[in-house]
């Protein structure tokens, strides 16, 4: 008759593992590693599910040091660790979706009115008419090339086509229409 062979111990996961030296030695050094292991999960887990940063943070400590407590619990028949884990924080974040009061009438959100107020009206108003008197400052011909670049977004080459000029000369004409154009633009807004 043949002897069967011993039978060889269940090999568990390494959180597995851990969490069963927290259970039987209390063993600080595992739970150390189970932390460092679960904590940047379960916050990820919990911000996905709804809560901001901070309260995620807070829901993670909390579910760490109910592991640490209710270590004995633990049953590596029943659950592998993670799942142990993770179910203890899903209940703590769906206990404090329980427990958060209903958003007041006055936190619910409401679009601003498309409508602009006669205040954001008068600030567009007086701030065209300084763009159009600074434009009217510049050269004709540094107003044109700018009005062609911008307005009618023209690639400079283009615009050299189109009158002639080297290319050069129009990139030279914008550049000092542009500096010219901020120069009155600041001096018309100071008082």
């Amino acid at each position: 008759m043949q002897d069967s062979p011993p039978p060889t111990p269940q090999r568990f996961s390494d959180s597995t593992e851990w969490l069963l030296a927290v259970r039987d030695h209390r063993d600080r050094v595992a739970f150390g590693h189970l932390f460092d292991h679960f904590a940047p999960r379960l916050k990820a887990m919990l911000i996905k599910g709804g809560l901001r940063d901070g309260s995620a943070e807070d829901v993670v400590q909390d579910v760490m040091l109910s592991v640490w407590h209710k270590a004995g619990q633990f049953d590596p028949h029943r659950a592998e660790a993670s799942a142990w884990i993770y179910r203890i924080a899903r209940n703590r974040q769906i206990d404090l979706f329980r427990r958060a009061p209903p958003p007041a009438p006055d936190d619910i959100y409401e679009p601003a009115s498309e409508d602009p107020d006669a205040a954001q009206i008068l600030a567009l108003e007086q701030e065209a008419a300084h763009l159009r008197k600074a434009l009217s400052r510049l050269t004709p011909e540094q107003g044109a090339v700018l009005e062609q670049a911008f307005l009618h977004d023209l690639p400079h080459s283009q615009i050299s086509q189109q009158t002639g000029l080297p290319l050069g000369t129009i990139k030279s004409r914008i550049r000092l229409g542009l500096e010219k154009l901020r120069r009155e633009l600041k001096d018309l807004r100071e008082p």
